[in-house]
């Protein structure tokens, strides 16, 4: 672990911060088992991952280091994606828990799914005392093709009654079927050790 914080630290990151379009970087801990490290990107737009300064670090650029660590790592989650609801809005940095919910949805029900997102799902959670933003993304790439990003004042909210309550719904119990493959951790915002 102490070399992949390193890596993740003094280069990883530092890179894409300085990268073109790249409006935040932010490291994340699974609540309940800190080998779960995820980061978040959030860019001025796709085109970003397909610019020069962004593919002269990435992809079949990175560098000697990268490549020695991304090989040693077990990717669990990676998505490019648009951002669906509510459109533009970026992390608001304001908290130090992050909830993921990443599903694959059959392209027969991306249109319901969708839907159900937009105009049910995601105004319901953002409104649950405590969630400070939430937000829809569909994957333009990557191990998922859809994903809630939900940012939280405290963990268990995403576990508690009002949650279950804004989150479970008759639609919701109807699109559940189509939501296979499904990634859900629970985050908090990475600290380096001093």
């Amino acid at each position: 672990a102490g070399e992949f914080n390193d890596w993740y630290d003094t280069e990883h990151v530092p890179e894409r911060a300085r990268c073109e379009g790249f409006i935040n970087c932010v490291r994340w801990l699974a609540v309940d088992n800190p080998k779960i490290s995820i980061a978040t990107y959030d860019l001025e737009s796709h085109a970003v991952l397909h610019n020069p300064p962004y593919l002269a670090i990435g992809r079949e650029n990175l560098s000697p280091w990268s490549k020695r660590m991304t090989a040693k790592v077990k990717r669990l989650l990676r998505i490019e994606g648009e951002q669906l609801v509510p459109g533009d809005q970026v992390m608001r940095g304001t908290t130090n828990y992050l909830m993921i919910n990443a599903n694959q949805i059959p392209l027969d029900a991306l249109d319901e799914v969708k839907r159900w997102y937009r105009e049910e799902h995601i105004p319901r959670l953002g409104a649950v005392p405590g969630c400070v933003s939430a937000r829809h993304f569909f994957a333009h790439s990557g191990t998922h093709n859809s994903i809630g990003l939900y940012e939280l004042e405290r963990p268990e909210i995403c576990a508690s009654d009002v949650w279950k309550e804004a989150a479970v719904t008759p639609w919701t119990v109807k699109v559940r079927p189509f939501l296979t493959n499904q990634f859900r951790v629970v985050l908090q915002r990475y600290q380096r050790a001093a």
